[in-house]
């Protein structure tokens, strides 16, 4: 039996906090960077491109289904990007909220203003002066780049689409423009389409689901990686990955989440190998299911519908 490490909890709190560098974060990068200027030796500058005489900029839409690791994936390319850092207080590169609950543009507007720092603002000041104090607010900090992530909820919220572009279309005009990324669900593309206008203003990515076919050697490589870091046997379950996958929606963020939850279990075992067991365990934790229903235990486990796991058999 492997020696169970002194702290299972912190161990897995590190595991948490790993970044897992992908071909997605090139492909975010690009998109970010031909936003940018640059200067005479090709680096990017802390300047947004203007494509209008107006000083129109544009903007980046991100797609993704729930669990693939979007936010995570737009976090630490702002948090690292050498054109978007700043020791001077006074200055801030980027600027990154959630849409807030109840989802409107007066408490977006809100949000925005709190995580810049700015004094306390009266819910009763008019949506329009929020966002007169929004635009006034990142010109002052230096602001090139806003995220604003699950974007789909403002959406929700019954206000017109229309209204809602054209108040996000004003930071993105004159002087103190930024760079828009909207991150959301697959239907905020369908919202970002709206029209012609709306279409040609942001740039479009799309975070595929991944699959065990073209993963799997990605995947088993992880999951190794992760064993070797808190001293236990990776699995030699043949078929693990193709049900990691299936089991996690074939959202990769998701994948990794299963991950550390069955080492986790493997841990508080103290077991030296990991194994489709734990995988099982740990997901029967988080999805409630009886082993018939589960996929790291069943034997025709792609026959099960995950949209329809809680339904009488």
């Amino acid at each position: 039996m492997a020696k169970l490490v002194s702290d299972p909890y912190t161990t897995i709190a590190d595991l948490r906090d790993t970044y897992i560098t992908t071909p997605r974060d090139g492909i975010l990068q690009q998109h970010l960077d031909r936003l940018l200027q640059h200067d005479a030796e090709g680096l990017p500058l802390a300047k947004p491109v203007t494509f209008t005489s107006t000083g129109d900029t544009h903007g980046i839409v991100l797609v993704e289904g729930p669990g693939g690791g979007k936010t995570s994936l737009v976090h630490h390319l702002l948090k690292n990007h050498p054109a978007l850092q700043s020791n001077d207080p006074a200055c801030k590169p980027w600027v990154g909220v959630r849409v807030p609950s109840p989802a409107t543009l007066k408490s977006l507007g809100l949000e925005i203003l709190r995580e810049t720092g700015y004094p306390e603002v009266s819910a009763s000041r008019k949506e329009w002066d929020i966002w007169r104090l929004v635009r006034f607010r990142m010109q002052e900090l230096g602001t090139v780049v806003l995220w604003i992530d699950e974007a789909h909820d403002l959406f929700r919220a019954g206000k017109g689409i229309e209204d809602i572009l054209k108040m996000l279309k004003s930071v993105m005009q004159g002087e103190g423009a930024v760079i828009l990324i909207l991150t959301g669900i697959d239907t905020l593309w369908n919202i970002a389409s709206y029209d012609d206008q709306v279409k040609r203003r942001y740039s479009k990515v799309t975070l595929p689901a991944i699959s065990a076919s073209t993963h799997e050697k990605m995947l088993r490589g992880l999951m190794e990686g992760f064993c070797m870091k808190v001293a236990i046997e990776p699995p030699a379950h043949t078929d693990l990955i193709a049900r990691l996958v299936y089991a996690s929606r074939g959202r990769f963020g998701r994948c990794i989440e299963n991950i550390i939850a069955a080492i986790e279990v493997a841990l508080l075992n103290g077991d030296s190998q990991l194994s489709a067991q734990h995988f099982a365990q740990s997901w029967a934790m988080q999805e409630g299911v009886m082993p018939g229903k589960n996929v790291f235990q069943s034997p025709r486990w792609a026959e099960i519908d995950l949209t329809k796991l809680h339904e009488a058999a």
